[in-house]
């Protein structure tokens, strides 16, 4: 099974999601660039208990200007369904960090779990939609 990236997107990944801080909202692109799976069974065979690891830059909506990267982990908890992730958004004024569930396909929807500098206090969610494009990188 192959996928174009960590969280499911192509080229890239667009990251929305209102911020309580101040009923922000936030839209932002991952470019899928570095990113490496661990497979606890046979090699490139996808099983429950693999570890994908990342860090990734992040771009602003326009998808033209780097505003900060991304790093984080996921595992497989369903082969060929999802993986269980956590991880941390790191922009020039604070922290976001995030966890829930990845799928393979389509939209995912993880829980904002805190922040720091200007996200101090951060809940609500974050939406993961994949965007069309021609892969960029693999995954199991």
């Amino acid at each position: 099974m192959k996928h174009c990236s960590i969280l499911g997107a192509c080229a890239a990944l667009l990251l929305t999601g209102p911020l309580a801080v101040a009923s922000e909202k936030i839209v932002l692109i991952e470019h899928p660039t570095n990113e490496t799976t661990v497979h606890t069974t046979k090699p490139e065979t996808d099983a429950v208990g693999d570890v994908l690891s990342f860090a990734n830059p992040v771009f602003d909506a326009a998808n033209k200007l780097r505003v900060g990267s991304d790093q984080g982990f996921c595992i497989r908890t369903v082969v060929g369904k999802s993986w269980e992730c956590m991880w941390t958004l790191l922009l020039a004024d604070g922290m976001i960090t995030v966890e829930g569930p990845f799928h393979d396909t389509g939209d995912s929807l993880f829980a904002i779990t805190g922040g720091t500098g200007q996200y101090e206090g951060a809940k609500g969610h974050l939406k993961l939609h994949p965007r069309p494009g021609k892969p960029a990188t693999r995954r199991p």
